[in-house]
């Protein structure tokens, strides 16, 4: 896919609707295991690692943010022609939908986003950020190894003291890839680690999600990124929610930034409602239950 070996999950019927799932930052498209078991057979879930994660090819170089978008059109394309579509997308990959959805509003029916409504507003010092991209690219990042899997695991507890062990064990095993010189190293590309070498604007961001016209769903963990930075009654909250033509705001209890690990059951339920397909799921759920 242009040019690249990309790797897209698959799970649910192949009749079933269409939703695709576009992961994070320093993550893989098996991030979204869990809410996929509490969707059941509701959607035809297609989720692709984006290039330099998972078993996506690694460029072993600087990336460029605007290929996500490209990468994004191509993985619609291949699998829904021109049709619109319905997205779920969690942080880094949030930010990548809506600046689409502002983009190609045709493309884009629905969409969920998962604990994400950017970021701060950082330092305007442009010289200097492009100078820190600089530096770093002069010398290649190195992965960072851990002694096994089990090890690795330990390190996503300790950062997510929600994650359940059993959890933790299976998203390390999937997280990983065995390092040459021993252990294991995370399954994402050392390069993504780079600064940007350019400013974040939130005046551009928010100037795109004016043109966003597809209904969107805002899931808010209540101890993730989105309440870390703003107060519910925070006025550059509220100025960001009113961005958004057609919005719900919906807040996940006890859940950390990466919600469809910590709330996957509640990402589910939302889902299934938002995208119109609780009566399906639940007449699914009775079939299963019928034949058992």
């Amino acid at each position: 896919m242009r040019e690249l070996q990309y790797n897209v999950r698959h799970w649910g019927p192949a009749d079933a609707p269409k939703l695709f799932m576009l992961h994070g930052w320093m993550d893989s498209s098996i991030t979204f295991q869990f809410v996929v078991d509490a969707l059941g057979d509701a959607f035809h879930v297609i989720a692709p690692d984006w290039r330099g994660y998972g078993q996506s090819e690694w460029l072993g170089r600087a990336y460029a943010f605007a290929d996500y978008y490209a990468d994004l059109e191509a993985v619609l394309t291949h699998y829904a022609g021109n049709a619109p579509v319905w997205l779920a997308a969690h942080s880094m990959g949030a930010n990548i939908a809506l600046n689409y959805a502002a983009a190609r509003p045709e493309r884009v029916a629905r969409l969920a986003v998962l604990d994400f409504l950017g970021l701060a507003a950082p330092a305007a010092d442009a010289s200097a950020q492009l100078r820190s991209w600089l530096d770093a690219c002069a010398h290649a990042p190195q992965p960072k190894p851990y002694r096994d899997a089990a090890a690795f695991a330990e390190r996503l507890r300790t950062a997510n003291p929600r994650l359940d062990a059993e959890r933790a064990l299976f998203l390390a095993h999937e997280l990983t890839l065995e390092f040459a010189g021993g252990g294991v190293v995370m399954a994402c590309d050392p390069w993504h680690r780079l600064p940007s070498p350019l400013l974040y604007n939130v005046e551009e961001w928010m100037a795109n999600w004016r043109r966003v016209r597809a209904p969107i769903l805002l899931l808010i963990a209540d101890e993730g990124h989105v309440r870390q930075q703003f107060a519910a009654d925070d006025a550059n909250y509220l100025r960001r929610l009113a961005c958004f033509a057609d919005l719900r705001v919906a807040e996940l209890p006890a859940s950390g930034h990466n919600v469809q690990h910590d709330c996957a059951h509640g990402v589910a339920t939302e889902l299934l409602a938002f995208f119109g397909v609780a009566d399906r799921a639940a007449a699914l759920a009775d079939g299963s239950a019928a034949s058992a």
